[in-house]
């Protein structure tokens, strides 16, 4: 697979990824007691989480092709 493709795939999978980690965190943030301090820590796990799940998906993009047999 050409890198070029691989790294369109993995931005379709980035953006899909992202609208619904974006529905799933605003979701539940409705559900988070009003207090400062709870919400400070969930909106900053929930800010810095998202990238996680992505590390693999970037690493395959970014690979570098095989030899071609």
């Amino acid at each position: 697979m050409s890198p070029r493709l691989r790294k369109f795939i993995g931005l379709i999978g980035i953006l899909a990824f992202c609208g619904v980690y974006v529905a799933v965190v605003a979701t539940l943030g409705d559900y988070v007691p009003d207090h400062w301090a709870i919400q400070l820590l969930y909106y900053g796990v929930a800010g810095t989480a998202w990238g996680v799940p992505l590390f693999p998906l970037i690493r395959w993009m970014n690979r570098e092709p095989g030899p071609r047999a």
